[in-house]
């Protein structure tokens, strides 16, 4: 799981509606809405106990002799990973699919970095996943024209040759960095973060040209900065590693009914780091998907179909994931079009937890990417949800860091949610969620004491019961997010016809609604507003339900 920012925010659901027009809402011209899942009733189905059995068998498989602790991609504990899901998803009626494909792997065997005398830890001064490395070297630093260091014209007038560069993170991607670095000269390149915590970067796969990098904190990196304006600053850095090929794979199952040309996907990864068993990062995602999966089979005819993947290789570099839509996009391009929406869940059960939506519609935290149309109407099915039962929440990058990445590259909406990572806590998130300020979001990140140890349950179960409710919701209705409404009550949902059959050719999928413009009130029939507004509707039942269900930690 990659670093994301998050700052808060509160948000009134509908708040200017009156009750008169939400209980007319509720109907259109006396129809009532064509749900095939009722959302409330269905996140009652998931449940916190079931959730941490399966975690407690993800804990099981990292333990088991020979998996060294971890569930690391190309690993065994990882195979077994795979297995259990498959097995479980078999016995709820699912038919699953394996998407093989091939990942580089980093092992390191040493690391040492030093700046100005005082040697880092390997937490303070983190290699990044597919950088080369190198003998131990020591030369003075040095600084870009424009700190970020991502093009030539940044490095314009200044020789690097046998200087350590530095840079800050931000505006292009770390491979980016390095290439510019070695283009001006530089053996080795140090990017310090942008926002508080570690740096744990990727360069996504082994590229040629890049020099050895090194990701630490934004405070020792704005110290650093600061010191050599004043002074030279010797810094030595050394990397002894081997990077070999592995097969992995991603699972995939889909519901067996719901309209195939209306797919509702959801994604968590599956593999751990290799320091640890990762049951917060992302076995919590990761159980909690396979809950909803199996609870969704037992809920019969959907409007729309619903398609889950566990993703494989997200933790070098979002491989898995971006293996998948890239497929996609080059040999069924149709197929990608019969994705109304992506939401992604990477930790949900974090210890110093956050209530996180990714913060598409950008009223907290600005967006590094550009975001599709229909990634806010996603996201508002969560924080509508929130509202309507009195939870806080904050807003947290929008920033393409996790499996969503490809998804929004293509022009996929997206949202999801998360409970944070190593960000450290502040006082306001404190104040609406409780915890511990000036700690980090999981001191156990992308470590050993990732374990079930680590999962704060009543955090879990206030994800957990938003992530039923959403694809619930969007099971019955995507409208507002593509346009594309539900069946009305008694219309049959079509059905994907056999390979060959003529009819197999995809029909096109219908333009995105203009959000809040009086086309996509004419869209709108029985079930739509109750997607828009039903969560406002049962808020208080919502609420009066939540309070007496919420696990406790």
């Amino acid at each position: 799981m990659a670093q994301r920012r998050s700052r808060s925010r509160s948000r009134s659901a509908f708040a200017a509606l009156g009750a008169t027009a939400l209980v007319g809402a509720m109907t259109w011209g006396g129809s009532t809405a064509a749900w095939a899942v009722e959302p409330l009733e269905f996140a009652d189905t998931v449940t916190v106990e079931a959730i941490m059995q399966r975690l407690g068998a993800l804990q099981d498989i990292a333990d088991a002799p020979g998996n060294g602790g971890n569930r690391a991609a190309g690993s065994p504990g990882y195979e077994a990973s795979g297995q259990y899901v498959e097995s479980v998803l078999a016995e709820a009626g699912y038919a699953t699919s394996r998407q093989v494909f091939d990942v580089a792997t980093q092992t390191i065997a040493s690391q040492s970095v030093s700046i100005g005398g005082e040697t880092l830890t390997p937490e303070q001064a983190i290699p990044m996943t597919y950088t080369p490395g190198t003998p131990s070297i020591t030369f003075d630093a040095i600084l870009p024209t424009v700190i970020t260091g991502c093009t030539a014209d940044d490095w314009a007038g200044t020789d690097a040759t046998d200087r350590i560069a530095v840079v800050s993170r931000g505006v292009c991607s770390f491979t980016e960095k390095s290439l510019a670095a070695a283009a001006a000269g530089a053996p080795a390149l140090i990017v310090y973060n942008s926002e508080p915590g570690p740096l744990n970067g990727t360069f996504g796969e082994v590229t040629d040209g890049t020099v050895p990098t090194f990701g630490i904190e934004a405070d020792r990196g704005a110290a650093l900065v600061a010191s050599i304006g004043q002074a030279p600053v010797s810094i030595s850095v050394a990397l002894e590693q081997s990077v070999e090929t592995v097969s992995t794979f991603n699972v995939i199952a889909e519901t067996s009914t719901g309209n195939p040309d209306n797919v509702v996907m959801l994604g968590s990864h599956l593999d751990s780091v290799p320091e640890g068993p990762g049951i917060n990062d992302n076995g919590s995602g990761s159980a909690t998907l396979l809950e909803v999966a199996v609870q969704l089979a037992q809920q019969g005819e959907l409007n729309n179909k619903v398609r889950f993947a566990w993703w494989g290789a997200e933790e070098l570099g979002l491989v898995g994931s971006t293996h998948y839509v890239d497929d996609l996009a080059v040999n069924d391009p149709d197929e990608l079009e019969r994705i109304a929406t992506y939401l992604n869940f990477d930790m949900v059960g974090s210890p110093n937890y956050i209530i996180g939506t990714y913060d598409a519609d950008e009223s907290s935290v600005p967006a590094d990417v550009e975001i599709p149309e229909g990634s806010v109407e996603t996201e508002d099915v969560f924080e509508n949800y929130f509202a309507s039962i009195g939870q806080p929440f904050v807003g947290t990058s929008f920033d393409g860091r996790s499996d969503y990445q490809a998804f929004i590259d293509n022009g996929i909406p997206a949202s999801g949610l998360f409970t944070g990572a190593d960000d450290v806590k502040t006082a306001e998130e404190v104040a609406l969620f409780g915890g511990i300020a000036g700690e980090t979001h999981d001191q156990n990140y992308h470590q050993a004491g990732d374990d079930l140890a680590n999962i704060n349950q009543e955090a879990l179960g206030i994800m957990s019961r938003a992530i039923a409710f959403a694809t619930a919701s969007l099971a019955n209705d995507t409208v507002l997010i593509n346009g594309v409404a539900a069946p009305s009550p008694g219309t049959a949902v079509p059905v994907a016809p056999a390979p060959g059959d003529p009819a197999s050719a995809a029909a096109p999928k219908p333009a995105l609604a203009a959000t809040g413009s009086s086309d996509a009130v004419a869209l709108v029939g029985a079930s739509s507003l109750a997607l828009l507004i039903g969560v406002t509707m049962i808020g208080l039942r919502a609420r009066r339900r939540y309070a007496s269900t919420a696990p406790k930690s």
